[in-house]
């Protein structure tokens, strides 16, 4: 089992939804750079759940640094954070234990790790978990900031309503990551969340597709195939729970395009700096940074832990059955997944700087 990314930037992570602990482990991240606790603390906030829209399951995230920083700074030795699980109810899955949720992991865990897996919860598979990564991405995040490097995500769809596209880049960026709900347009997010609360009227969910910009990135950064700027990216998102889909630029609008349409024409600007008139390949070519903003988009799946009674096996009988999930569930999770997105985001590219430039770079 691999719980470890990354080469020269390296982040695990360990626990699950109902045991004592989750947290993460942050190594390779450069000595010096400021830890400011209540930063993490507002990321936390911003993937904890939010009133009807979400889970009732209420966790503190008390977290601890237990090792890697020393008066408030990173020693470049490894992060350990530790966060407790406080508000958990294993009994809500006993009684369903054997049988496949629609759309969970239980029947493939129970094939990959032979029925010793923690199914609580969805165990080691659970959202809970992306918590603790929520907490070593402030810090990543942080480092990104020294650089000048700002990364921001918004709900660009979600239930059939659209919001406005990015404007001015680092504003849109600084006003998403004081919101909750993470929309550009006031009107947008009324919409969204009353289609949200719909849903969960009846007993569904629903999903979403999340757009991030990256400002600040220099060319060059990536390598051409295995370890391409947007492969390594997409590994990132595929690792969070109920993520279908990575697009970056124009993403699947290139069907529709001719390559004149499609290219983007380079020009020089007046300070010097190359630039181009359009951005349909969202900031790289060639698996590499081209110097413009990175623009990658994150399809999210509808909950897979709705009230509806749904077909299902009972895998420990071997016999066909109905299942009706109990519990507390979101009934969307593209506003909580934000933060994550953005977390892992940070992680994935300082592991790409610190490779490019050297693991002192971002210190």
């Amino acid at each position: 089992m691999k719980n470890t990314f990354g080469t020269s930037v390296c982040l695990t992570v360990f626990g699950e939804s109902h045991g004592p602990f989750i947290g993460a482990v942050l190594d390779g991240i450069a000595p010096g750079i400021e830890v400011d606790e209540e930063e993490i603390r507002h990321a936390l906030t911003l993937r904890r759940p939010a009133g009807r829209i979400s889970t009732a399951r209420q966790e503190k995230d008390e977290y601890t640094i237990a090792s890697g920083v020393f008066e408030g700074k990173t020693t470049g030795t490894p992060i350990a954070i530790i966060i407790p699980n406080a508000d958990t109810r294993s009994k809500d899955y006993k009684k369903t234990y054997g049988l496949a949720r629609p759309g969970h992991a239980d029947f493939a865990a129970y094939c990959k790790y032979h029925g010793f897996e923690d199914y609580r919860g969805g165990g080691h598979f659970s959202g809970r978990v992306t918590s603790a990564l929520v907490a070593a991405g402030a810090i990543a995040r942080a480092a990104l900031a020294k650089k000048g490097i700002y990364l921001g995500t918004h709900i660009k769809e979600l239930a059939g309503v659209p919001d406005r596209a990015f404007g001015d880049l680092k504003a849109d960026i600084d006003d998403l990551y004081g919101k909750v709900f993470p929309v550009l347009s006031a009107e947008a997010e009324e919409k969204m969340r009353a289609e949200i609360e719909k849903a969960a009227a009846e007993g569904d969910s629903v999903g979403g597709m999340l757009e991030t910009v990256i400002i600040g990135m220099p060319a060059g950064v990536g390598e051409p195939y295995f370890d391409s700027f947007e492969s390594v990216i997409a590994h990132m998102m595929f690792s969070v729970p109920g993520v279908k889909g990575v697009l970056f630029g124009a993403g699947a609008d290139f069907v529709k395009m001719r390559g004149s349409e499609a290219n983007d024409a380079f020009r020089m600007g007046a300070d010097g700096k190359v630039y181009t008139k359009t951005n349909n390949n969202g900031g790289v070519n060639g698996g590499i940074t081209n110097g413009n903003p990175v623009c990658f988009t994150t399809v999210i799946k509808p909950t897979p832990s709705i009230y509806k009674k749904q077909e299902t096996i009972d895998f420990v009988e071997n016999i066909e059955k109905d299942i009706s999930i109990e519990g507390r569930h979101d009934p969307c999770i593209a506003h909580r997944a934000r933060i994550v997105v953005d977390s892992l985001a940070a992680i994935a590219i300082c592991d790409m700087l610190a490779g490019r430039y050297g693991t002192d770079y971002l210190g």
